[in-house]
């Protein structure tokens, strides 16, 4: 079949959920056994988010092919299981500094180039780039920000072009809100009607309305909006709050979501959805009854979005441990001597976060040493593995000083480092480790164990490393390097054997966690957590 192009958009305000639908009617075409993939294309002039604050954007996601993404991809890995790649995520940057690129190189032979038809052009040379492959009967893509914002008027109007070129392969579903006013007791349709008109005003008439909204909207509404929308009344569908985002799926299938864009871009129907192994999960979801508490020890747990994905795998493992996760947010920063036992005391098992930079790292060292002294599960990721290093040479090894030259350059016990040729770029991100990067495991080992196999890949976002120089002072004290990159001899994991659960990986195991297969790492850490608990 020839591919089809769905194309996402939100209007009213931001943050209503574009990707948990997009990853929703993925999961719904997946499961009844079509091809499919999606992008996200946003509107800001960064490259990627690799550079950004957490404070603006939220985490930064890694793919197997090592570009920095949006979070929304993490959505559409764990929904999906679809590796993405570079290829799923686009910026304003990206489709700039390729233009440029080719004007500079005089690819454009003297024209003057403009917004249109040069940038919309390279955007719609990206949408369907995927689709080109011949590898997907669907395409999802997800238009970052709101219509009205006059970032994403080249994006908008790229689909415009694509909708009257792709003719019925192309297919528009528009998010928007229906808020509900307190004091007058009153759902109001307005603010969707309102988006609608501007996103028509561009050229595109929506095809599926998806209202997001927190109380149930009447038929009538309903058919009050389809009315004022050009929208067909059994096209407008509602997205009311849910307990969990991944009951998303259920919901939208309930309303006919996923047949509703077989019918309209006339695709016959290959059989009904398998919901089979999704629907297990949230029925584990639903009943299970007793709770694993897990202190997550980071300085921006005043922004959960800044740990999605760990946030997302804790809470797959513990499900699949019929366990709810209680997760308790630690700042680093606010952490001491003096009320560490307080904070951590009622924990099950902690993660210590990733990160970059010095600011509440003395905290994690005060964490790690007191989940060492009391043998509480532990599980340090990337900097938290630093961090489990650094506190072990200076509390176990008696190197008081040691410490990574990422927070002190002038440190006698570097046990954290860069490589040697690293040293020498300068540029950011350049001296970043990213992607996937295989890892051979010792036979025994806790992480060996818990993935059944010797060798793994998993994905990296690092410039330091542990400093092979010290390797053995830190096995003749209990600390075993337990898992090396076959091929540069790069200490990925560690482990402290004589306690029960206490593991740290320089990579990131949370960015291949997903709800139908949940990282085993951790699994192996909630089951221990809960183990402890008993």
């Amino acid at each position: 079949m020839e591919t089809k192009y769905i194309f996402v958009t939100g209007g009213v305000v931001s943050s209503l959920g574009k990707g948990i639908i997009s990853s929703s009617l993925a999961r719904l075409l997946l499961s009844r056994g079509y091809r499919v993939t999606i992008q996200k294309f946003d509107p800001y002039i960064n490259i990627d988010p690799g550079t950004l604050n957490p404070y603006e954007h939220g985490e930064c996601y890694v793919t197997v092919d090592g570009h920095e993404a949006d979070l929304d991809l993490g959505h559409y890995e764990r929904f999906t299981d679809i590796k993405t790649t570079r290829a799923n995520n686009m910026t304003t940057g990206r489709i700039f500094q390729s233009v440029i690129d080719k004007e500079r190189r005089g690819d454009y032979l003297g024209k003057t180039v403009q917004i249109i038809p040069h940038i919309t052009d390279e955007i719609k040379r990206s949408v369907k780039s995927l689709g080109n492959t011949g590898k997907y009967d669907f395409v999802i893509t997800e238009i970052g920000g709101t219509v009205g914002d006059i970032e994403s008027t080249p994006f908008l109007e790229a689909v415009r072009q694509l909708k009257w070129e792709l003719g019925k392969n192309a297919l528009s579903v528009h998010l928007t809100y229906v808020p509900y006013l307190k004091a007058a007791k009153e759902l109001k349709t307005k603010p969707t009607q309102h988006s609608v008109k501007e996103l028509q005003a561009i050229g595109i008439q929506p095809d599926i309305l998806i209202l997001r909204t927190e109380k149930d909207i009447p038929p009538a509404m309903r058919r009050k909006v389809a009315q004022f929308c050009n929208v067909a009344p059994e096209a407008v569908i509602q997205s009311l709050d849910a307990p969990t985002i991944y009951k998303v799926p259920q919901m939208m299938h309930e309303q006919g979501l996923d047949n509703l864009v077989l019918q309209l871009t006339g695709t016959e129907s290959i059989g009904e959805p398998d919901h089979a192994a999704w629907n297990e999960f949230l029925h584990k979801l639903d009943t299970a009854t007793e709770t694993v508490t897990i202190g997550l020890v980071g300085k921006y747990v005043e922004l959960q979005d800044a740990y999605k994905s760990i946030n997302e795998s804790l809470m797959q493992a513990a499900t699949y441990c019929n366990r709810k996760l209680n997760l308790v947010y630690i700042h680093s920063e606010k952490l001491t001597n003096s009320n560490v036992d307080e904070k951590l005391k009622g924990m099950d098992g902690v993660v210590i976060a990733p990160g970059f930079g010095q600011r509440g790292i003395e905290g994690k060292f005060v964490a790690l040493k007191w989940c060492r002294d009391h043998d509480v599960p532990t599980f340090g990721i990337c900097l938290g593995m630093q961090c489990m290093v650094i506190e072990y040479a200076r509390n176990v090894l008696g190197l008081e000083d040691a410490n990574s030259t990422e927070m002190d350059p002038n440190t006698s016990h570097n046990v954290i480092d860069l490589m040697e040729e690293q040293k020498s770029v300068s540029n950011m991100g350049g001296t970043m480790r990213l992607g996937a990067y295989e890892c051979k495991l010792k036979k025994g080992s806790i992480p060996a164990k818990a993935y059944g196999k010797e060798i793994v890949s998993e994905r990296h976002r690092h410039r330091f490393e542990f400093n092979d120089d010290y390797r053995e002072r830190f096995e003749e004290a209990g600390l075993e390097c337990v898992g090396v990159n076959p091929e540069t001899g790069l200490v990925e994991v560690v482990q402290v054997p004589a306690l029960r659960w206490f593991v740290g990986t320089q990579y990131h195991p949370e960015y291949q966690s997903t709800v139908l297969n949940p990282n085993p790492l951790f699994m192996s850490f909630i089951r221990a957590a809960i183990s402890d608990k008993k």
